[in-house]
């Protein structure tokens, strides 16, 4: 009798359970598709000065979101959708992201402004935190195939300090690049596959 009983309490709580995620999974869902409009659908931005996400290191993405949700980083708009969102679905979000594949950049490459990003990347040794392939790896973004005004804008904000939330390793490594480099290095990122 008593197992007849412990099976019955089994079965609702499994019911529970599983409600209880596809909650989740319907509130995660309508976190990604607020996420879409500027990012895109499968996280690679197809907007001006918007990055894209897919396949960027998940810690990189959860810290991320959790500094807009905080209010400290990201646009306004980005910083309301995220207001109140627990840290299981910011987890949730940045696993999400993180497995999408990234799709090269589009645009020609310019041999020589890419050989001089190239140099200007080699020399500063960006591939250190970035990896040499630049694909990014726990809280270092992704750079390789990122927007290349993005990037070159966001290298901006840095040396500026402008960058709200941003890391002062990453304005120190910055601080002896010219400004004028920048377009080169963004032009050679945001190429590489």
């Amino acid at each position: 009798m008593l197992l007849a009983v412990g099976g019955r309490w089994a079965l609702l709580a499994a019911l529970f359970i599983s409600t209880a995620d596809a909650q989740v999974d319907d509130r995660l869902g309508a976190q990604l598709r607020a996420c879409a409009p500027c990012h895109s659908a499968d996280g690679n931005s197809v907007t001006a000065g918007v990055p894209s996400l897919a396949a960027q290191p998940k810690i990189f993405v959860e810290n991320y979101l959790v500094l807009a949700r905080e209010g400290l980083r990201g646009p306004e708009v980005m910083q309301g959708l995220l207001k109140g969102v627990p840290d299981g679905e910011i987890v949730a979000m940045a696993k999400h992201f993180s497995t999408l594949p990234a799709k090269p950049g589009s645009g020609s490459v310019d041999k020589k402004l890419f050989r001089k990003g190239k140099e200007i990347a080699s020399k500063n040794r960006c591939g250190s935190c970035h990896l040499p392939d630049f694909r990014g790896r726990e809280q270092m973004p992704r750079l390789a195939g990122q927007r290349e005004e993005f990037l070159a804008e966001v290298m901006l904000q840095y040396r500026q300090n402008r960058r709200p939330g941003g890391d002062t390793l990453m304005a120190a490594a910055l601080y002896g690049i010219p400004e004028a480099d920048f377009k080169a290095l963004a032009h050679y990122f945001s190429r590489l596959k």
